[in-house]
């Protein structure tokens, strides 16, 4: 019990990792607890629109787990260009520091999460990985491209960045937010970079 809830109150530390994108509404900056909760929830809610078959619970615990390494790497937002693979391999080291808190074998099932994810292989980790390319998207079209342009992100970063992997993890999500985002180009709401 001792380590299952050291486990539980270090992973209170993603509640203080800061992202670059607002809430709705909100004048400060969304945490990445949230956006995972909030990644989980939307998951869920595209369930239809999921390859047939597909265990939307792996899903699920990939999108609570895939962001835990920014407890100790922090987030660094996913329009930025370069530097994944130094990323990758310091959130690799802080899940492996984090999930090594719990006994027995549910660290070992929450790294193969992880990694599931990161492999983004399987149909799971491809609608997972949808999703999160997605939920920046869907934030910045609903705040008038806020992150964008206050980072100075591109029309064509945003697409180079997001449209394959939703396009390949949920098709029709990719439907939806290409025409959106279309629109929110000719509304002035990306940045210059």
């Amino acid at each position: 019990m001792e380590s299952i809830v050291e486990f539980i109150l270090e992973l209170e530390k993603l509640k203080g990792v800061t992202r670059k994108v607002r809430p709705l509404g909100l004048e400060r900056y969304e945490n990445s607890a949230e956006h995972s909760w909030q990644l989980a929830l939307l998951a869920v809610s595209l369930a239809d629109h999921a390859e047939p078959g597909l265990d939307l619970d792996r899903v699920v615990g990939m999108l609570l787990v895939h962001d835990i390494g920014e407890i100790d790497a922090g987030d660094v937002m996913v329009f930025t260009e370069g530097g994944w693979a130094e990323r990758q391999a310091a959130e690799r080291a802080a899940v492996e520091r984090i999930f090594g808190l719990l006994p027995g074998g549910q660290g070992a099932a929450f790294l193969a999460l992880w990694e599931e994810f990161e492999a983004g292989e399987s149909p799971e980790a491809r609608f997972a990985r949808a999703v999160d390319r997605a939920m920046p998207v869907l934030l910045n079209l609903a705040n008038d491209g806020q992150s964008w342009r206050e980072n100075g992100i591109s029309y064509e970063r945003v697409v180079a960045r997001v449209a394959a992997p939703i396009r390949e993890g949920c098709p029709a999500l990719w439907d939806y937010l290409e025409r959106r985002l279309g629109e929110a180009r000719d509304r002035g709401w990306f940045g210059a970079g």
